[in-house]
């Protein structure tokens, strides 16, 4: 099953928490989840209204000073049940698509501190993530003692803090390998040279 068609779990998921609005939503996703799963308001709103349409969500408008109405959505009891059984499935095994791996694969096309370029900025990226969840962590690790939910987010958040310091030690190994492959083209240019016959 692709990654659309399980958009909706993720939207009912968000609502098993508490109920909301499609920005509610989106907002909650991208201080959360948006690190292994995230969604546009061109993908949440037309969910929001297959929800209610299939009985799994319903909504109420609630007034807003100056604004105009806004639709907070709250799952029902078969929309629960509907969650649960998907979280019940088997996780489907999806292919990734990576495009430093891409290439760095071809890597022999370009300079080779083009490749290096990449690592590094790779290794950077990774180094801001590592601080930023090892900051979620921080905050969640308190809550999750009262709150279990919150020790199932702790379990998402600790996957990004091990990934990424597998990712920089994979960073570390790959500059090593570029560096000695620099010091052989080094060598062949060298021992390609004429000599130098002069007296």
């Amino acid at each position: 099953m692709a990654k659309e068609n399980k958009s909706k779990y993720a939207v009912m998921g968000v609502l098993s928490l508490y109920p909301g609005s499609g920005y509610d939503i989106k907002k909650f996703m991208e201080y959360s989840t948006s690190n292994f799963w995230s969604e546009s308001y061109g993908q949440i709103y037309p969910i929001l209204k297959q929800l209610e349409e299939e009985g799994l969500a319903v909504r109420h408008a609630e007034k807003q000073e100056g604004k105009p109405e806004k639709y907070i959505y709250t799952l029902t009891e078969t929309g629960k049940t509907v969650l649960q059984a998907w979280l019940s499935e088997s996780v489907a095994s999806t292919g990734e698509r990576n495009e430093l791996l891409l290439k760095i694969f071809f890597g022999d096309h370009v300079p080779l501190e083009k490749n290096k370029e990449h690592i590094r900025a790779f290794q950077e990226l990774q180094s801001r993530l590592l601080k930023k969840y090892a900051e979620i962590e921080h905050a969640l690790v308190m809550k999750a003692q009262d709150d279990v939910s919150v020790s199932y987010q702790l379990m998402t958040v600790r996957y990004g803090l091990h990934r990424c310091r597998a990712l920089m030690t994979w960073c570390d190994e790959t500059l090593e390998g570029l560096h000695r492959l620099a010091e052989q083209e080094k060598k062949t240019a060298q021992a390609g040279e004429p000599e130098d016959t002069r007296q």
